[in-house]
């Protein structure tokens, strides 16, 4: 097979995307193949303002901020071992996860 295969990881929370790509790579390494990575990719950042108060107080605002946190795995010489050991893996429900071959 001895195709690259990139992972990427995205979440709201920081140590969800670690343990997740931690676990990723521990397996990955298990079969025998090649790994490049978790390289941490820019924290994508939405800061939204909120008026405090509907009509009386116009400069009294809230700042809320959400946070995108994102991973990059790469995995060179995998096997169709690797690939099973992928597709078994147990992530938590808070990561997105894109694989492309």
């Amino acid at each position: 097979m001895s195709q690259k295969i990139r992972i990427k990881l995205k979440s709201y929370d920081h140590s969800l995307v670690d343990s997740s790509a931690e676990k990723i790579v521990k397996s990955v390494l298990n079969t025998g193949a090649t790994v490049k990575g978790p390289i941490p990719l820019p924290t994508h950042k939405r800061i939204f303002t909120v008026n405090k108060s509907t009509f009386v107080n116009k400069e009294a605002r809230e700042q809320f901020q959400l946070s995108t946190f994102k991973r990059l795995i790469d995995i060179f010489n995998s096997s169709p071992k690797t690939v099973d050991a992928l597709m078994k893996l147990e992530l938590p429900s808070g990561v997105d996860v894109e694989i492309k071959v």
